[in-house]
């Protein structure tokens, strides 16, 4: 595969998550945009109100053989904001995203949406 097809495979999801985030938490194109290809850092650009209601850093992978998981995770790790929990949106041909998250912190959210379920 041509690097430019790799890189719009990449485009495309950081695109898809940019439009989720947006859709879901009714942000603008200035509060979530995805980053420039190439360009350090994240790949999705959160604004201020945006990194409020989403505490979050994005790494996005959009590739048919993920041979080592826990570099990528290190990657979004070394990327993220300080004290940011990096997430990691994974995609395959013809697969739905899916995410990589540290599962301590996983377990935890599930406690805290329960925790507020109840109250």
């Amino acid at each position: 595969m041509r690097t430019s097809s790799r890189k719009a495979k990449g485009r495309r999801l950081q695109d898809w998550t940019v439009a989720q985030l947006k859709s879901l938490f009714d942000l603008t194109d200035d509060d979530v945009r995805p980053a420039i290809m190439g360009e350090k850092g994240e790949d999705v650009k959160l604004s201020t109100r945006a990194r409020k209601l989403i505490p979050y850093t994005f790494e996005c992978k959009n590739q048919e053989i993920f041979k080592t998981l826990y570099s990528i995770y290190n990657q979004a790790k070394s990327n993220a904001v300080k004290a940011i929990e990096p997430v990691v949106v994974l995609k395959m041909n013809r697969k739905r995203p899916m995410v990589l998250l540290d599962a301590q912190h996983f377990l935890e959210l599930i406690c805290r949406t329960n925790k507020n379920k109840n109250k």
